[in-house]
């Protein structure tokens, strides 16, 4: 990269500009929009517009004498690559440690400094985490501006895509049902009103869909509710004529989208609003009508929708099964061509991968981007392969790598994700330990059973046991929550090192992720994952200790047994394993034929 002419240090020059016009010491761009979204509209990517790191999650501080992206061990190959020349310096955080930035921030800025930051982006509950930091360190906070449209001239415009229906019978339960839940756990928080910004709540409690953020089939909008009706604030033109009327029919007008603040303003004091402080914007919030009392507490639809019902299990299972034919279809194939010596690159997996699954049943789209990382590639766990930068799937005789794909689908009747790992050419005997601990780690899990109402993050241990017995740690959670034909990152449950709270109980219904890994760099990674549901768990006769959950694996798709150390796993595992493949073959072999079928019947044969 030229550092003279590097688009990055052109865009950090002008923004401080900007910061000495405005009186600014620095600027915080968080990675979020107005609804807290994981995967963001152009519009509202200006972290990534401004420091050329392309990764989902990172924090990014510009201020006038230095620049720096504050990201976890996920990112830090690919952000030190990417910041190479800009200038930015990388941060390395913990991982689960998202307000590290603003530790760094109360020592470097000088005492009476200015801190700005797009309050409509800043979550309410990192404001004040932020402000309370910044007013023992007198640091002035200033969040009524948004900096980045003063040097930001091709700033993309919102989406204008049209939202649609999720119907029956995919969509298991009518909008009014959805309406009333809520408002029955608004009557007990003594609420008038309810504002939801989080689109993944908006388009669980309308039941419509959209296709606003990547890989996410939800739209742009924020709902504010009462007793009896509510609003809608939704882009023109985004619903239409006959989709309003059956808005109408449930309660719900429409409102244009910026016209949200000014509803909440309009809140008089006889209003009692609920919000969520994890999932409204400091902005927004700020905006509530003078004398309306707030209630904080989480959004009763994010703990309604984590909970799947029978029927939405059931769609579930069938696009799992659906999911798992494309995967046996693609294997087959790519195994085949990878033996006539074609040329296969990271790419060529995400094009090929993604064809099969366009040709199953009920298939929308992928639920995030798929990640094709062979060899080193692999010890990256939120790898991208570019057309710039990608690697060839080839080993030398004699030698040997592995390939970890890590993908996933949106289905009208679920969103999946799946990660497996495959041998190329002649794997070592240090891969195979590596693969076989991580393997024990799914399996671990897998098998538990627990009391209902466990927090999520007590079982993360289970995981890492089998890893944590041979000296070896990851830095991501072993799980997180799924949601249903929705985002495929969601809560409130997450199986990880996060510091548990009540809301984090495991129910029945609720889908989560299991994926352990280990990450060496420069050499390889392995992470094998499943999705599993929580179901009730059988307890022998006349024990009432309390009532039990288990996971069923919902996930089908062969785990390569090539990889195995087989000494390494005991008895009971073997069986948990052989049982698991077995399930496999019974439920995808009617889906698949010819050379899909013999690949399914070779990669569960038991061992």
């Amino acid at each position: 990269m030229d550092t003279r002419t590097s688009p990055i240090r052109l865009r950090i020059t002008q923004l401080r500009e900007v910061l000495a016009r405005e009186g600014v010491h620095a600027l915080l761009v968080p990675s979020a929009d107005p609804h807290l979204s994981e995967y963001l509209p152009g519009r509202w990517q200006g972290r990534e517009w401004l420091s050329g790191f392309t990764g989902s999650m990172a924090t990014l501080v510009v201020a006038a004498d230095r620049a720096a992206l504050f990201a976890d061990s996920r990112y830090w190959v690919q952000a030190e690559a990417e910041l190479a020349g800009t200038g930015i310096e990388l941060v390395k955080i913990p991982t689960g440690a998202p307000n590290a930035h603003i530790d760094w921030l109360a020592r470097h800025l000088p005492r009476d400094a200015v801190l700005a930051v797009d309050g409509q982006v800043l979550g309410l509950a990192a404001a004040g985490a932020l402000k309370t930091a910044l007013d023992a360190a007198g640091v002035r906070l200033r969040t009524d501006t948004d900096l980045l449209d003063a040097i930001w001239p091709d700033r993309p415009a919102l989406p204008a895509e049209p939202v649609y229906e999720h119907a029956p019978p995919y969509a298991s339960e009518p909008r009014s049902a959805r309406l009333a839940a809520v408002r029955e756990a608004m009557a007990r928080h003594g609420a008038t009103h309810h504002f939801v910004s989080t689109v993944d709540d908006i388009a669980w409690l309308t039941n419509l869909r959209g296709s606003d953020v990547g890989y996410n089939p939800v739209f742009l909008a924020h709902l504010l509710l009462d007793r009896v009706g509510g609003t809608l604030y939704i882009g023109a033109g985004k619903v239409d004529a006959a989709l309003a009327a059956r808005l109408a029919a449930d309660g719900l007008q429409l409102a244009a989208y910026e016209s949200a603040g000014a509803a909440l303003a309009a809140l008089g004091p006889d209003a009692r609003l609920l919000v969520d402080p994890r999932r409204v914007t400091f902005g927004l919030r700020a905006q509530a009508g003078l004398g309306t009392a707030v209630i904080e507490a989480i959004n009763p639809s994010t703990l309604l929708k984590s909970r799947k019902s029978a029927a939405d299990a059931a769609h579930v299972r069938e696009a799992m099964a659906e999911d798992g034919a494309a995967m046996c279809a693609f294997y087959a194939g790519f195994e085949a061509a990878l033996a006539a010596g074609e040329r296969i690159t990271e790419l060529t997996i995400d094009e090929r991968l993604s064809a099969e699954r366009a040709r199953r049943s009920g298939f929308v789209g992928l639920s995030f981007p798929t990640i094709a990382g062979f060899a080193a590639n692999g010890a990256m766990p939120h790898y991208r392969a570019t057309a710039q930068s990608h690697a060839v799937i080839q080993v030398s005789p004699g030698e040997g790598g592995l390939l970890l794909i890590d993908s996933g689908g949106q289905y009208l009747g679920g969103t999946t994700d799946i990660t497996r790992v495959w041998p190329i050419g002649t794997v070592s005997d240090a891969m195979k330990r590596d693969y076989t601990l991580v393997l024990k780690g799914t399996m671990n899990l897998s098998r538990a059973r627990f009391p209902r109402g466990t927090l999520s993050p007590m079982l993360d241990a289970l995981a890492r046991a089998p890893l944590w017995a041979e000296g070896i740690e990851f830095g991501h959670g072993t799980g997180h929550g799924v949601g249903y034909f929705l985002n495929v990152h969601e809560g409130p449950q997450s199986i990880s090192k996060a510091i548990p709270d009540a809301n984090m109980a495991m129910e029945p219904g609720m889908i989560t992720s299991i994926e352990p890994g280990v990450y060496r760099p420069g050499q390889w990674g392995v992470r094998i994952e499943n999705l599993v549901l929580n179901v009730p768990a059988l307890t022998p006769e006349g024990d009432t200790f309390a009532e039990f959950l288990e996971f069923e694996t919902l996930t089908l798709c062969p785990i390569d047994t090539r990889c195995i150390q087989p000494a390494l796993l005991r008895a009971d595992e073997i069986d948990w394993l052989n049982r698991y493949h077995a399930t496999v073959r019974e439920q995808l072999a009617p889906r698949v034929s010819g050379a899909a079928l013999a690949w399914l019947q070779e990669r569960t044969e038991p061992i």
